[in-house]
């Protein structure tokens, strides 16, 4: 039997709280698609998505009655595309290579269109320590593929720990951000929303822009993103008297609560669409809604706004007590798993740029303790490419020497300069552009080549 406490407590997670998963993902191989005739390629990805993935939709709202819980998102992944890219665009000229190339994205977009989800990851490459006719291809067409498709997403790994940094492509990702965000300028360059750089980026993360299925997993996969940051929020704000290892404990214990709900419905998709279940993933992921901020939890620990002194050392607890309670709760954790700080989706976050209390470095700072890096941030949009690179390179030289999965999701906004405001709606929320440094960092990007791995120990 259970407490009349614990009958409260889930009413009020669910129904008071806003306790929801975030996402379920299906990730799926599209590696059997492979053909040297390049629309028997693309039949072969059509058909293949949309027969794995026909009954996602329709098995997930099915699952989210059963059990009262909203499952806000259903999306895809699938293999990283440049791979499939290599036997159709290689000895062929390259302005024919990126032209398969976006024909592909507008497949994949046709496929996530006719089954009902709202994004599509995988449309994606592994740089990180050089690359190959698929990948450059699928790089040279990111910007008409992104601006020219709704679902597509896009992750490139240009950083691994063992690998190091492939500063190349740093520099050519930060061309390719400024010309997407120009070929979607009347829409405040919301083809970036899409398109994230990553260090060490998981293959089974069920958040957008980072999703792909990876190879080593299986055929097709269920992975779960939870959510939270609601009830979290609650928690901090009633224990107002309590030290940090009390507050600790209560947010492990709450997270452990989260994940077990991710755990059952993401078992439950899985068995319903005769598919592994992959894993959960433990981030706590924030939305544009009133009281659904990872700001708001930092804020509730005793600081003025997010980005004060003290805001690291608040993420860190949060973050290292979400994982603690979370790996408790299932043995199969995945993903990013940490706190997200997404600028534009937080209206914390965006009420504390507004003011001045949050900056570019502070949030750098930010991501050595949480796990989703430069997330959703907006900046002048006449920030040359090469400042852009540099601020990749910062990044992924965090992920590279912490053995972490870090991402860079920037917007240069066209038009815009420090301090206007930017709106993307839905779930990507609004913003307010941020300054970027006005110091030069050409001559450093441009210097190219590896950047070495860093070395982990001195014995053994």
């Amino acid at each position: 039997m259970f407490s009349k406490e614990e009958v409260l407590e889930t009413f009020e997670m669910i129904h008071l709280s806003g306790l929801n998963i975030r996402a379920v993902t299906l990730g799926i191989n599209l590696l059997d698609c492979v053909d040297r005739d390049f629309d028997k390629l693309k039949s072969n990805i059509f058909s293949k998505i949309t027969s794995v993935a026909e009954r996602l939709l329709e098995e997930s709202q099915d699952v989210e009655h059963k059990y009262g819980i909203p499952i806000v998102n259903k999306r895809i992944s699938v293999t990283p595309v440049a791979f499939l890219l290599e036997s159709v665009v290689t000895d062929i000229p390259k302005k024919e290579g990126v032209s398969r190339a976006i024909q592909v994205a507008k497949t994949l977009d046709r496929a996530a269109e006719k089954i009902g989800v709202d994004y599509v990851g995988g449309y994606s490459a592994m740089v990180q320590k050089g690359w190959t006719s698929g990948d450059i291809a699928l790089l040279n067409s990111l910007p008409e593929a992104l601006s020219s498709t709704e679902r597509v997403c896009s992750c490139v790994n240009i950083a691994e720990t063992k690998s190091g940094i492939n500063v190349d492509a740093a520099l050519k990702m930060g061309e390719v951000i400024k010309k997407t965000a120009e070929k979607t300028s009347g829409e405040d360059g919301f083809g970036c929303t899409k398109l994230g750089v990553y260090a060490n980026a998981p293959a089974d993360t069920p958040f957008m822009p980072g999703a792909y299925q990876g190879v080593g997993e299986s055929e097709a996969t269920i992975n779960v993103g939870i959510s939270g940051p609601g009830i979290i929020r609650v928690i901090v704000e009633k224990s107002e008297n309590l030290d940090f290892r009390a507050l600790a404990e209560k947010i492990k214990r709450a997270s452990f609560k989260i994940t077990r709900v991710g755990e059952l419905i993401g078992h439950e998709v899985a068995k319903r669409l005769k598919v592994e279940f992959g894993s959960v993933d433990l981030s706590l992921a924030p939305t544009p809604a009133k009281g659904e901020s990872i700001a708001e939890i930092i804020q509730a620990m005793g600081l003025d706004y997010c980005g004060a002194p003290g805001s690291t050392a608040a993420l860190a607890l949060l973050t290292d007590a979400v994982k603690k309670g979370g790996s408790m709760a299932t043995s199969f954790v995945g993903g990013m798993s940490g706190a997200f700080i997404p600028v534009s989706e937080d209206a914390g976050m965006v009420e504390a740029a507004k003011v001045g209390a949050l900056s570019i470095e502070k949030l750098e700072a930010m991501t050595s303790v949480c796990s989703v890096g430069l997330d959703m941030v907006t900046i002048p949009g006449d920030t040359s490419s090469e400042t852009i690179a540099a601020i990749i390179l910062d990044e992924m030289a965090i992920g590279l020497v912490h053995n972490k999965p870090l991402g860079v999701r920037i917007i240069p906004v066209p038009g815009k300069k420090a301090g206007d405001k930017v709106k993307f709606g839905g779930l990507l929320g609004s913003s307010v552009v941020i300054p970027v440094s006005k110091f030069d960092s050409s001559r450093f990007v441009k210097r190219g080549g590896q950047f070495p791995s860093t070395i982990r120990s001195l014995t053994g």
